[in-house]
């Protein structure tokens, strides 16, 4: 399939670099950038299927810049990095060959509840958490724990690397809420620290588009002039947001998460 041409005035392809860098720096923090460079690329005269696949490729690189700038919270953290990516590969793989398969109007109807269902566990995931008690190595604390200790004394169970590979499947397929997902599941195993659950959330994400982003390519769906636009702005943006969430205390960052899923279902379902 041969993507229909754009508009490519300089004018339409700046506001693609911004909505770029503002989706790059929304994944590094949430996801749900996609929220922000599909609906940029409809405005361009591209069709569904053809944004939905050049979004997915723009971002990646966005995605790797995120990425190295929470490299320094993996450290230590080589079990989760690596058994990580392998369900996040093998799902990405799965997801894009079924959107492949998959008529644009059909998930424009599912994707705004699946959005709005992770939401609304990430929500409930902080106070149900807080009751349970605390382990590392098998012990409950009496007093309180460093969460960088307590982070590295979660190990990945084989049931949240299934529940990984099908999250990767929804981001090969579609991507937006991909990041709220990633970030419920971790918290349910007792990570503590916001931005190191955001650094494997990253890593899982950066795996699963990077096999949907390469059958994407290989497909004839993507735009190619305007994936280029994108990719240099989801970088800086990419790098940027994830060194500013750092800085940024966890309750705000969490506050952040919400409104992003929240106004994302909310757009979505307007769409349908």
């Amino acid at each position: 399939m041969t993507p229909p041409p754009v508009h490519s005035e300089p004018i339409w392809l700046a506001l693609v670099l911004v909505a770029a860098m503002i989706g790059g720096a929304v994944n590094s923090i949430a996801g749900g950038g996609t929220l922000l460079t599909f609906p940029a690329l409809v405005g361009l005269g591209v069709p569904a299927m053809v944004a939905n696949a050049t979004s997915t490729v723009a971002l990646w690189p966005g995605a790797v810049a995120s990425m190295w700038g929470y490299s320094d919270l993996l450290v230590g953290m080589r079990s989760w990095v690596t058994r990580f990516a392998i369900p996040s590969l093998v799902g990405g793989l799965v997801g894009a060959l079924l959107l492949l398969e998959t008529p644009p109007s059909q998930f424009d109807v599912i994707v705004p509840w699946l959005v709005l269902g992770a939401t609304l566990l990430f929500i409930v995931q902080k106070p149900l958490t807080e009751r349970l008690p605390r382990r590392v190595g098998g012990i409950v604390p009496t007093e309180p724990v460093d969460d960088h200790a307590a982070d590295r004394a979660v190990a990945p169970t084989n049931r949240l690397l299934a529940y990984q590979f099908l999250v990767a499947v929804y981001g090969g397929y579609f991507g937006a809420g991909i990041g709220i997902l990633t970030l419920a599941a971790l918290g349910f195993m007792g990570f503590r620290n916001i931005h190191r659950m955001n650094g494997l959330k990253n890593w899982g994400g950066l795996c699963a588009n990077a096999v949907a982003a390469a059958t994407f390519a290989f497909s004839g769906l993507v735009s190619w002039p305007v994936a280029g636009t994108m990719a240099v702005g989801a970088t800086l943006g990419g790098y940027g947001g994830s060194r500013l969430a750092q800085r940024v205390p966890q309750a705000r960052v969490r506050q952040a998460i919400i409104v992003i899923g929240l106004a994302s279902s909310l757009w979505l379902v307007a769409r349908v």
